[in-house]
C-alpha cells in the first residue's frame, strides 16, 4: 500500500522560512513525478510547485515563484520543500502527491494518484 507522509509544518512568523518534507513508501519505481498543493479553510485546493523524477521539469505556481524550491532525494524517495519569505496568505494545509503516469498538467490534482495527510502551515503577521 502506497503511503505519503509529510513534516516540517508549524507556525512561523512571517519573512521566516520552514522545510517541509513528504516521504513515500510502499512502491519501489521511482514516480514520473511529485507535487505539492496547499488548501486555505474555504479554498479549493491550489497547486503550489512540481518536480519530475528526473528533476529535467520543475514547475511552480506565480505565487511562490522566487520564495519556494522543491527537490527530490534520488537516494529515497522523498520531496521537500524550501519555503523562504513566508507571507500571511502562505498560511494553508500542505499536501504532497506522487504520480507513476505521465501527465502534461503537473498543476491539476487529477495528474497525482495518490497523496499525503497533509501539515499545517501557519504564517503570523
Amino acid at each position: 500500500q502506497v503511503q505519503l507522509v509529510e513534516s516540517g509544518g508549524g507556525l512561523v512568523q512571517a519573512g521566516g522560512s520552514l522545510r517541509l518534507s513528504c516521504a513515500v513508501s510502499g512502491r519501489t519505481f521511482r514516480p514520473y513525478a511529485m507535487g505539492w498543493f496547499r488548501q486555505a479553510p474555504g479554498k479549493e485546493r491550489e497547486f503550489v510547485a512540481a518536480i519530475s523524477w528526473s528533476a529535467s521539469s520543475i514547475y511552480y505556481a506565480d505565487s511562490v515563484k522566487g520564495r519556494f524550491t522543491i527537490s527530490r532525494d534520488n537516494t529515497e524517495i522523498t520531496v521537500h520543500l524550501r519555503m523562504n519569505s513566508l507571507k500571511p496568505e502562505d498560511t494553508a494545509v500542505y499536501y504532497c502527491a506522487a504520480s507513476w503516469r505521465q501527465s502534461n498538467s503537473r498543476s491539476s490534482t487529477s495528474a497525482y494518484d495518490y497523496w499525503g495527510q497533509g501539515t499545517q502551515v501557519t504564517v503570523s503577521s
